[in-house]
């Protein structure tokens, strides 16, 4: 089991104390710190940002969202972000949701697995530079032809050499379909609020993309599953779990429309469809702080670490047998600390 430090994206302003929690995790032997963006701080930057003051520890988008940058566009920044760091990079992507999608980068929602395929086909092509590069579409054609277009769009290689022809591709999935997909495309697969009881059925349908799976990519031995995973240390259980709650309500409750939350389908899949009914209620009639109670202890356990140290180190177990081949820890520099003890 690999260790990396999520640091997700920032709220109000960027976190206090971060650089100096990147610097502790390089030190303690986590392996990666991994970013993400939702409709405020990007991916990217932090990653720049932290990373020319650290020399080992790869850096990892968890996740770039796919509507945010053309596929051209994402390529040339990892790119030249895998240059800049001596090819640390992990380029972790997602959909995103419709509210998201159309009601912030304003593009169409529809066909997000295609879309996907295509996108990652593309940056393939960018990044092994063998030839200019052409796509069929249909969402995503290069170059661009027909109606409101010059015409005058040609195939183009890019002008960046690349340090690795292959920076390694992680795909954000919490549906069946598109965890096969991951396994299919990709070389990693990103669930979220994602418990050990899912392992049967996670690792039957990456079996299903591994089948499909193009020979030229790495072998599916090589595949990496990382999750992101909140741990509080604390000898109050109920305590700890508290500060867990509040994420969980969010997602559940308020990332997304009624009937097209896919956070809410995949804690919905783990048993909880009657709690899961309860939060969004509360969350979208404006009741956050019932919806935040309503998120039961046992919901909690599923997805992350909470309590005394030992109820920790117990819990650690159940996801180091399962199919996750890394632990995101989501947490404080006490909790790095934690963890790394942990770990002896």
């Amino acid at each position: 089991m690999d260790y990396g430090y999520m640091l997700g994206y920032w709220k109000a302003a960027p976190p206090a104390g971060a650089l100096e929690a990147v610097q502790a995790a390089e030190r303690l032997g986590f392996d990666s710190i991994w970013t993400s963006e939702a409709y405020g701080s990007d991916a990217f930057t932090p990653l720049a940002w932290w990373g020319a003051a650290t020399t080992r520890i790869q850096l990892a988008t968890g996740i770039a969202q796919l509507s945010a940058r053309t596929a051209a566009s994402t390529a040339m920044t990892a790119m030249t972000l895998d240059h800049l760091s001596g090819g640390r990079v992990i380029l972790g992507l997602g959909v995103s949701g419709p509210q998201v999608v159309e009601g912030w980068y304003g593009q169409p929602f529809p066909k997000p697995l295609a879309r996907t395929r295509e996108y990652v086909a593309i940056l393939r092509s960018i990044m092994a530079r063998e030839a200019p590069v052409t796509a069929p579409g249909p969402q995503l054609p290069l170059p661009l032809t027909g109606e409101g277009t010059t015409g005058h769009g040609k195939p183009l290689i890019s002008t960046l050499h690349p340090l690795r022809q292959h920076i390694p591709i992680h795909l954000a999935a919490e549906g069946p379909k598109n965890t096969s997909l991951a396994a299919e495309i990709a070389d990693g697969w990103l669930p979220f609020l994602f418990s050990p009881a899912q392992d049967a059925a996670s690792r039957a349908l990456l079996e299903e993309g591994f089948a499909k799976r193009d020979a030229a990519l790495p072998p599916a031995d090589r595949f990496e599953v990382s999750v992101p995973v909140p741990i509080v240390v604390d000898a109050d259980v109920e305590a700890a779990a508290d500060r867990v709650r509040p994420m969980i309500a969010l997602y559940v409750g308020g990332m997304g429309a009624k009937g097209a939350n896919f956070h809410y389908d995949a804690v919905a899949r783990l048993g909880f469809e009657a709690e899961c009914a309860e939060i969004q209620e509360l969350y979208l009639a404006g009741r956050k702080a019932e919806a935040i109670a309503a998120v039961p202890t046992r919901l909690v356990d599923e997805i992350a670490l909470v309590g005394p140290i030992e109820r920790v180190r117990d819990g650690l177990e159940r996801w180091e047998e399962s199919v996750v081949t890394r632990i995101l820890v989501q947490g404080d520099l006490a909790t790095l600390e934690a963890v790394a003890r942990l770990r002896g």
